[in-house]
């Protein structure tokens, strides 16, 4: 299989780095990577530095044999860059967010199936080992009825002109509670904040109700305290689990609770566990389940349907932020 990669920013050069491991690895299908970027410049020199061919039109990728590709440009050029790429004949892994609303990403997933292509959406923490550890002991039920999900993302940087933190961070959030849950919220509420550019939020926070169980997210580009923060947690009416994202193969479980004895509320708290997991980096094994399902081999974990759901899921936050109330969905 021949892989692109299209955009070589910082995360598509993280993409230019795996596809090259993985042509090198024997046991991959992977037998060639091309680089694509408009600028030229930059395309040059991310292809010189791995050995590889590079073109700056997208338009030059199928005439080259090319199979696959991955997507990282900037988001707003997502669909016309896809959909050019799905008519050509390629299997698509489409950076997060699939789109900046949720009728453009419906329409690029309607272009998939048209041309009857793959197309994924880099919702990465889905292959987080921790986060699918956590996923596992949620189902087999080792911290008892799921009750509250809280979610923080903060790191001081001036904010992106093309998506602002909802789009940018908070869609990794509605999608990992979408992931531990199987299932969409009920209800939504927001509050958007953009003190720095007009229209671009910097800060994000959301309140999503998925009947018996809340989900808090909170994303900021404006918090200078903690460095950067990426963290999840998830309390049950046995036990809490703990991630931090930051460290992949690491998940605490906290076997502390409150129960009722003789009519008072008491507390027992009996310690915690720490789960040190197999590394393997999430992105490689992203992509890697995404070359397999290209060739029919695999089920990918986040199709198309899932990122345009996630992008529906924030058009309703901006929505409820509007509004100034929660939204019933």
């Amino acid at each position: 299989m021949k892989y692109a990669v299209v955009g070589t920013g910082y995360w598509g050069e993280n993409h230019v780095r795996v596809a090259t491991e993985l042509r090198d690895d024997p046991d991959s299908p992977v037998d060639g990577v091309v680089v694509c970027d408009v600028d030229e410049r930059r395309a040059a020199s991310i292809a010189d530095q791995f050995g590889l061919d590079y073109v700056t039109d997208t338009a030059d990728l199928a005439a080259m044999g090319v199979d696959a590709a991955t997507v990282a440009t900037p988001s707003p050029t997502h669909e016309p860059v896809a959909t050019d790429l799905l008519a050509d004949g390629l299997d698509l892994l489409v950076e997060k967010p699939l789109a900046l609303d949720g009728e453009t990403a419906w329409r690029i997933v309607d272009a998939a199936d048209r041309h009857d292509r793959t197309l994924g959406v880099g919702h990465i923490f889905r292959f987080h080992p921790a986060l699918r550890e956590l996923k596992h002991r949620i189902e087999r039920g080792d911290l008892g009825d799921l009750r509250y999900l809280s979610s923080n993302r903060f790191a001081f940087r001036v904010p992106r002109q093309t998506a602002g933190a909802l789009h940018s961070l908070a869609v990794h959030d509605v999608d990992v509670y979408r992931y531990l849950l199987g299932r969409d919220p009920t209800e939504v509420s927001a509050r958007l904040d953009s003190f720095v550019r007009d229209d671009v939020d910097e800060t994000a926070t959301l309140l999503l109700g998925y009947g018996d169980v809340t989900g808090h997210v909170s994303v900021s580009w404006h918090v200078p305290v903690f460095g950067k923060e990426r963290h999840l947690v998830a309390v049950g009416s046995e036990r809490t689990a703990y991630v931090d994202y930051l460290q992949d193969t690491t998940l605490e479980i906290y076997d502390s609770r409150f129960y009722r004895d003789d009519g008072a509320v008491r507390r027992r708290d009996e310690g915690e566990q720490v789960h040190e997991l197999p590394q393997r980096e999430p992105l490689k094994a992203e992509v890697a389940e995404f070359v397999d399902a290209a060739r029919g081999d695999a089920t990918f974990s986040a199709p198309g349907e899932v990122g345009a759901r996630a992008v529906d899921l924030l058009d309703a936050a901006q929505a409820a932020d509007k509004r100034g109330a929660g939204i019933d969905l």
